[in-house]
């Protein structure tokens, strides 16, 4: 298994130029949390009361703590927090949440096109989809290193 540092800095190689990395500090999080939204509004057989966001939450972060037990530890209220916006907002129903997390999706994709277009370079999923993960644990790792936490 790649080391964290060795995703990381490949992720960073393609995420150097000021207007993308400031795209990705928005839309990284948007994304995640409208993909979150979109699994939520399908449910889980398995579990009557349980949905798609939640398990796949759950593997998220089980792969970041094969990562980083540091950094998925950081995850972790990051994702509550997004867990709880989406219970708050289920009150609205499932048609709401489908469709703010279309649009929202939608917006921060074309976005992040856009930075990816100023830097010069293909989003890194083009390599690896995992790189799907790795992005919101770029984000993360930058913060931990201003703050002087080690991952």
């Amino acid at each position: 298994m790649r080391s964290v540092e060795s995703w990381l800095e490949e992720y960073g190689e393609s995420h150097r130029h000021p207007v993308n990395k400031a795209v990705h500090w928005v839309c990284v999080p948007a994304i995640m949390f409208s993909a979150l939204g979109l699994l939520w509004t399908l449910p889980l057989p398995v579990v009557p009361s349980g949905n798609w966001a939640l398990a796949v939450a759950a593997g998220a972060l089980a792969y970041y703590a094969a990562l980083s037990p540091r950094l998925a530890l950081g995850m972790v209220p990051v994702v509550l927090v997004m867990v709880l916006l989406l219970a708050a907002l289920a009150a609205a129903g499932s048609r709401f949440i489908l469709a703010l997390s279309v649009g929202i999706f939608a917006v921060a994709w074309v976005a992040q096109f856009w930075g990816h277009y100023v830097e010069g370079k293909r989003p890194s999923f083009f390599r690896d989809v995992q790189f799907l993960l790795i992005g919101p644990l770029w984000l993360l790792a930058a913060v931990y290193r201003r703050l002087g936490i080690a991952y």
